[in-house]
């Protein structure tokens, strides 16, 4: 039992710990379409073969770059100016209290709306996609960077000061390493937040994307078509996690150890 015990310990410690769900998963998905038999629930291996016909074509890394393009540009925008409007409003209480109602406003507009509003006022063009998906995830990186700013340590900022360092590396190398928790937390929620909305915004508006690919799918029911995507860019995502995010946020969390 011990042993047992002992293997199970080394096992959550290594690689297989995030591996073995997905694997039981496919397991008990291929089980339960098998036992099942319904067109509503395809296989993992019809799944993966319609996957690679799709890759091999061409289409799916079409449709992947398109989508890719729109959540980057989205992500990048909604990064730099919801990080800027959050260390505002944490730094300087006046423009808390008159930025705070828009903000909240801005929550709770759902993104279906902004959508809709975005392609109404400037068509159903690449720039109504970006400034609508863009609109839609500011408030929520404004607001976790606003709580970054308020619990930067203010004594550090004054060491900094009577050792006279510019305003330039007081910023980078004293406050800016202080928001890391905070900006990487609205990364990883801006990034699986956006590419959520970008779909919507390609089911909606656009002749190409991931989304409309999917909207495609949905109009024939074809379900592998719709999990296949899905499953495409999921990986995607996932790799963006593990080769950029994380290792980026281990580097520059170094100083923490």
């Amino acid at each position: 039992m011990q042993n047992v015990l002992k293997f199970g310990a080394l096992f959550a410690q290594g690689r297989w710990a995030r591996i073995l769900p997905v694997l039981l998963l496919l397991c008990a998905w291929q089980w339960l379409a098998h036992l099942l038999q319904s067109r509503t629930l395809p296989p993992p291996s019809a799944v993966l073969t319609l996957l690679w016909q799709e890759l091999r074509e061409g289409d799916l890394l079409f449709n992947l770059g398109m989508t890719l393009g729109r959540v980057a540009i989205s992500f990048g925008a909604a990064m730099l100016l919801g990080v800027a409007l959050g260390i505002l409003m944490g730094n300087s209480r006046s423009w808390d209290r008159v930025l705070d109602a828009f903000l909240i406003l801005a929550l709770n507009i759902p993104a279906l709306v902004t959508i809709i509003l975005c392609y109404i006022w400037f068509g159903l063009t690449e720039t109504a996609a970006v400034i609508a998906v863009t609109v839609n995830k500011i408030p929520m990186v404004a607001i976790s960077l606003r709580e970054g700013a308020r619990a930067v340590d203010k004594k550090l900022l004054q060491v900094a000061q009577v050792y006279r360092l510019s305003r330039r590396d007081t910023f980078f190398k004293v406050y800016l390493p202080q928001l890391t928790p905070y900006l990487f937390g609205s990364a990883r929620n801006g990034l699986a937040i956006i590419w959520k909305i970008v779909l919507v915004v390609e089911l909606l508006g656009r002749s190409n994307g991931v989304g409309f690919q999917i909207g495609s799918y949905f109009h024939f029911f074809d379900i592998t078509g719709i999990l296949a995507y899905t499953l495409a860019f999921s990986l995607v995502i996932f790799g963006v996690e593990a080769l950029l995010l994380r290792p980026l946020e281990t580097r520059l969390s170094r100083w923490r150890a």
